[in-house]
């Protein structure tokens, strides 16, 4: 007798015992229940993938949150050589500056991409664009290629931007944030694009005459007034420490502040009759004007004046040029909070400026400078006029002697020193390449 319906059948034995037998499954259902088994497994392991990747997401965005301030001070002349005899000639020996208490501290190498000394375009391009530049170049690799920058990727990111700098705006190390050219020279066209920006909110700086015609007093040969333009597409356009003070910081920044036809003055040239702001003010300013963007801000801040001085082999003033950038870097601290991420690097080395003797341990100031107790001047350059000179009742001091006469100092192959605080700087330490600082900044826009 069968049942095969019901899964078994009985059978009857020679002897009359019936024998039932249980029907195997047929083998098609055991794989489909294997199969069943299998797809189940991969659906809880992909609900915990998915589980995992917006746990991620969530730890990334709303735990580990990003910087809200990021400011790039960079600064010619900021080297071993010219930070001691700024020190000394601040408060003595044992003095330190406020950059010196920063807890992370690296040397970087400064070459650029075709030269074993970089200059000022290649330096800044490096740090902007993450690529060695090359001698001359702005924001281009040699095919020509555009290459993105810090502050074009911050803008990317939803931050609100801003460039300050004590020389013209269109000067290399600034224009490496935004310009793109193989002549970091062509300083109209550079204006040109600057001024038809629109990754940049506030620009603090001098370098006037780059943007107003011959008819303005300016050095444009197209008849287009830039200052006039830049106000009609949406700038609070300021002309003096004054006008910037009452830019209101309850709205969207949009500033461009230009104090000066073309390098703003050195620190001991500050007069009120100026009215030319300080890099610290301008640091302060530009810090108010931007922390209003809910998602942060990135600033770069030129200090370009040490380098300037140091063409002319001014020693004095290229220290007073490094203590003006520990100010505004105090400024910085100060305003934009403990969280902030302040990175603070040197671009190159001027002249070569070298202090030579024996001065006293609490010797500062003037002390250090003229001719030192073992008969030489103390202060010498590798290159320059040899013009540096200070004022004395009697008339000028005595001058500071370059090894090699040039009409101004150039480059000399010197680390630069790189110091940093907060989220992602303490990748800053040891010996590093300039481009590194790059994918610093960039990993935390």
């Amino acid at each position: 007798m069968n049942n095969a319906s019901k899964g078994h059948c009985v059978t009857i034995t020679p002897q009359g015992k019936q024998e039932i037998h249980i029907a195997a499954k047929p083998r098609r259902t055991q794989l489909f229940f294997m199969n069943k088994k299998t797809r189940n497994r991969l659906l809880a392991l992909g609900c915990l993938l998915v589980f995992l990747a917006l746990g991620s997401f969530f730890y990334v965005n709303w735990v580990v949150q990003r910087p809200f301030a990021i400011i790039l001070f960079l600064a010619d002349n900021l080297t071993p050589s010219v930070l001691t005899p700024a020190r000394n000639y601040s408060g003595g020996a044992d003095h330190r500056l406020a950059l010196e208490r920063f807890p992370r501290v690296a040397l970087i190498s400064t070459h650029a991409g075709n030269f074993a000394v970089s200059d000022a375009a290649a330096a800044a391009s490096a740090i902007a664009t993450g690529h060695k530049g090359s001698k001359g170049l702005l924001g281009v690799e040699l095919d020509n290629q555009r290459l993105p920058t810090l502050l074009e990727l911050a803008r990317r990111a939803g931050r609100a931007t801003g460039i300050v700098s004590n020389a013209s705006l269109t000067d290399a190390t600034a224009a490496a944030f935004y310009a793109a050219t193989r002549d970091a020279l062509d300083y109209p066209n550079i204006a040109l694009e600057l001024s038809t920006s629109e990754t940049i909110d506030v620009l603090l700086g001098g370098g006037a005459a780059d943007f107003l015609p011959e008819s303005e007093k300016g050095r444009r040969k197209d008849g287009r007034d830039l200052v006039r333009e830049m106000r009609d597409s949406g700038f609070d356009v300021v002309r003096s420490e004054s006008e910037l003070l009452e830019v209101p910081t309850w709205r969207s920044p949009k500033t461009f502040g230009v104090f000066s036809m073309n390098n703003l003055n050195f620190t001991d040239e500050f007069s009120p009759e100026a009215g030319q702001p300080s890099l610290a003010m301008m640091v302060r300013k530009a810090i108010q004007l931007l922390q209003y963007n809910s998602r942060g801000y990135f600033l770069v801040v030129d200090a370009a004046l040490a380098g300037k001085a140091a063409s002319q082999n001014e020693a004095e003033r290229t220290l007073k040029e490094i203590l003006a950038l520990d100010e505004a870097i105090t400024e910085a601290a100060k305003f934009a909070g403990d969280t902030a991420v302040i990175v603070v690097a040197g671009k190159r080395n001027v002249g070569g400026l070298r202090l030579n003797g024996y001065p006293f341990r609490k010797d500062s100031g003037a002390a250090l400078l003229g001719i030192n107790a073992q008969g030489v001047p103390s202060f010498t350059w590798s290159t320059g006029p040899g013009s540096g000179t200070r004022s004395t009742p009697e008339g000028p001091a005595a001058s500071e002697p370059a090894a090699a006469q040039t009409a101004a100092g150039i480059e000399t192959a010197e680390d630069s020193i790189v110091v940093g605080s907060g989220p992602g700087t303490e990748k800053i330490s040891g010996f590093m390449d300039n481009t590194d600082l790059f994918r610093i900044i960039r990993k935390n826009l």
